[in-house]
């Protein structure tokens, strides 16, 4: 029979799966599908921006009163009211609903770092292993299913998309602007538009029911989460209410952290984390892949980015151990680097099905490293600050987001190449010293004992289907 702590990563991961299945294809339509005005890329700049926010004071507040379950139920709320921002988008429904998607989104995520690192601790110790490697595999299983959701949200939005009858061949006026050296496109109700600026819109009709899918898995991800999942840190969560510190001392405790040179050493990593992928998602999709083979083909390619990124989510977790992280950072950076010299030569062409895929296949395989790698470094840099270390994860790499989702309207592609090239180089200058020093000054992982389960407790326990509500 499979490990508390192992179902408990599980049930993370699935509900992560179905609530980012929604929010993920969304995320990659946003650029192309409300390109009026930038619209879409505005609202993902709202977001981002509201994540920042968010990660200055409520990870720690919302964690320390209401528990990692919890947070994470409240924080996928918020993302379900964005597919309804959508259903009739407009600056007064996108924008309000990305900013409580955003409010939501750093709570979410560092509850989530959080409960995984609590549980890899805790079986490391019953199992008498390195915390490290644990944390590191959970962190794996986790990225592998939660990955995969690229998969199934842009499936989704190809499918329904596929079936509009007004598809129609891309003229060579428009190819011409297409890939590093064009300016972007906006997509035109008026299918007809032979523009060499403008591509078709979906119907309404298949836009509705592609909300109405993404609406219905992001409520299942709630109730997965709510009656599955384990409230692990119930005690401490009892025990903080009951003695709780000075809002001021929970307010700054992300800024707090932020005295440690080790957490501003690697903000540049954190970053470009932001950068690469609002670059895929909000620059590849639009300028390569819909400006070139039409909005119906974004979730096939999307969908190749989803399958690699998840299939080596759970590789790279497992070869951690063998290989350090330090070679792994390494081995994403010179993929990235060759993918971004390959795309400023490359002129997409729907000639070249073949090339639209390789690009997003070897990008989600550095994707999965910058992500499976570097929430397992804080996880294991900070083991005693771990809300406020995630939520300085959170903040800066929301910083990335928001800084290249504002520069994409005014920037052509080239460019924005370039500022990804620019802080990938200072990350890999930056990333080395800190694990450096944690190579020859280990940090001491956190005790067994600050997590155990009463014994009361743990004897309810001994089934792993039983939740704590």
């Amino acid at each position: 029979m499979i490990s508390r702590n192992f179902k408990n990563v599980l049930v993370v991961s699935i509900g992560f799966l179905s609530l980012f299945t929604a929010y993920g294809g969304l995320q990659s339509l946003q650029s192309s599908l409300n390109a009026e005005q930038g619209m879409g890329v505005a609202s993902l700049s709202v977001i981002y921006a509201a994540i920042i926010i968010s990660s200055m004071f409520l990870p720690p507040i919302m964690i320390k009163n209401l528990g990692c379950k919890w947070t994470i139920v409240v924080g996928m709320a918020c993302y379900v009211s964005y597919s309804f921002g959508n259903l009739y988008p407009g600056w007064y429904t996108l924008i309000p609903t990305s900013f409580i998607l955003g409010l939501g989104g750093s709570p979410l995520w560092s509850a989530k770092c959080t409960y995984l690192t609590i549980s890899g601790n805790v079986q490391a110790a019953k199992d008498n292993k390195k915390g490290a490697d644990v944390v590191n595999h959970y962190f794996g299983i986790f990225f592998f299913i939660f990955q995969s959701s690229a998969v199934w949200g842009n499936l989704m939005s190809s499918l329904i998309f596929g079936q509009d009858s007004n598809i129609a061949n891309i003229p060579e006026d428009i190819l011409s602007t297409c890939g590093a050296h064009g300016c972007g496109i906006t997509l035109d109700t008026n299918s007809s538009s032979t523009n060499s600026t403008t591509s078709s819109r979906p119907a309404q009709k298949l836009i509705w029911t592609l909300l109405g899918c993404y609406i219905g898995v992001g409520v299942l991800a709630i109730l997965i989460i709510s009656i599955f999942l384990d409230n692990i840190d119930h005690e401490q969560t009892s025990q903080f209410r009951g003695n709780r510190e000075p809002f001021c001392h929970t307010f700054l405790a992300t800024f707090r952290l932020l005295k440690d040179w080790r957490l501003l050493t690697l903000i540049p990593l954190t970053m470009y984390s932001g950068f690469e992928q609002s670059f895929l998602s909000g620059e590849y999709t639009k300028n390569y892949v819909t400006c070139a083979l039409g909005i119906h083909y974004v979730g096939y390619v999307m969908m190749c980015f989803g399958a690699a990124n998840s299939l080596c989510s759970f590789l790279f977790g497992r070869i951690a151990r063998y290989t350090g992280r330090a070679a792994l950072f390494f081995f994403a950076a010179a993929t990235n680097l060759a993918c971004i010299i390959a795309l400023l030569i490359w002129k997409p062409h729907p000639d070249q099905l073949p090339v639209f895929f390789v690009f997003t296949a070897l990008w989600g395989m550095a994707d999965a490293i910058w992500q499976t790698q570097t929430n397992a470094l804080y996880g294991v840099l900070f083991p005693r600050a771990k809300e406020a270390a995630f939520a300085n994860y959170r903040m800066w790499e929301s910083l990335g987001f928001v800084i290249a989702f504002a520069y994409s309207t005014f920037l052509c592609v080239e460019y924005k190449l370039y500022i990804v090239l620019a802080v990938l180089v200072i990350s890999m200058i930056t990333y080395p010293l800190v694990e450096y020093y944690e190579y020859k000054n280990p940090t001491e992982p956190i005790e067994q004992a600050t997590y155990e389960i009463p014994k009361n407790k743990a004897d309810e326990a001994g089934i792993i289907s039983q939740t704590w509500m």
